[in-house]
């Protein structure tokens, strides 16, 4: 099939999940979340459909990514469940425009570096606002006494160590290129650490992938089942516990990060 002129409408569902939907990017490792898989990828082409009938680009629709996913977290200053209900339902949006985003690019083969920058923009400051968020929930927001201030500096400390983490992948990359090395494929063995004991618990972890948690989508699902938890065991109390809990989770997961790409092939020449 030859491939569409930049602003050819597609001629049927199935031609534009043939363009922007090939394996390559079905089977990225770490790439596609697993609520494309589930889901998303099913859906997200009717909307990348209409979003062709319009003139909007491939950065456009990732402009409306970057704003559900700041929405998501504004919508978690909403006490109680209800605001932690809304955060699920943008932060799936958010994931929605994440798929349509790449898929209107690949159709009108717009893709560039701005558009891979607005998307990590995306997701750094979706993460770093709920996890802000989550800390003036932990102090009852609206802040009413300077004892609060600990769980808003508690939820500024989570935000700046998930920053950490996520930036660690992009300072290898950086790393590698000011090395002169090529990129990074998807291999499995580029990532797996050479000490023995460094493996052994990376495999470990596996079995249990807190880590994952820390992604705006199981950001806002954990933290409405805590919503849901606090219903009957109180607020903030409950809050500042799942906060707690968080941060120690987090610290662990930094420290684990670094410790393998240090000890794995993909800093090695």
């Amino acid at each position: 099939m030859s491939a569409p002129d930049s602003y050819r409408r597609p001629e049927s569902i199935a031609q534009l999940r043939e363009v922007t939907q090939p394996p390559e990017v079905r089977q990225r490792r770490n790439a596609e979340h697993w609520t494309a898989h589930l889901y998303l990828r099913d859906v997200s082409p009717y909307l990348t459909w209409n979003l062709l009938k319009t003139r909007i680009s491939a950065n456009g629709v990732t402009a409306f990514m970057i704003l559900t996913g700041w929405a998501t977290a504004a919508a978690l200053l909403i006490p109680g469940i209800w605001g932690a209900a809304l955060a699920v339902v943008l932060g799936q949006l958010q994931m929605l425009f994440d798929c349509c985003d790449g898929e209107v690019a690949r159709w009108r083969h717009s893709s560039s570096p701005a558009g891979h920058f607005l998307d990590a923009v995306g997701h750094y400051t979706t993460e770093t606002l709920i996890a802000i968020v989550i800390g003036l929930r932990a102090a009852a927001w609206p802040i009413q006494s300077p004892a609060d201030y600990l769980w808003t500096t508690l939820g500024f400390a989570l935000a700046v160590v998930l920053v950490l983490n996520k930036a660690l992948n992009d300072l290898t990359r950086v790393a590698r290129a000011y090395a002169g090395l090529p990129k990074l494929g998807n291999a499995e063995a580029d990532a797996v650490p050479q000490q023995h004991l460094i493996a052994l618990a990376r495999r470990v972890v596996k079995f249990f992938p807190f880590h994952r948690m820390f992604h705006s989508v199981e950001l806002t699902l954990v933290t409405f089942a805590v919503a849901i938890i606090a219903l009957f065991t109180g607020t903030p109390g409950t809050e500042r516990v799942y906060l707690v809990v968080l941060l120690a989770f987090a610290i662990v997961g930094l420290i684990g990060h670094f410790v393998a790409i240090m000890s794995s092939r993909r800093l090695r020449a």
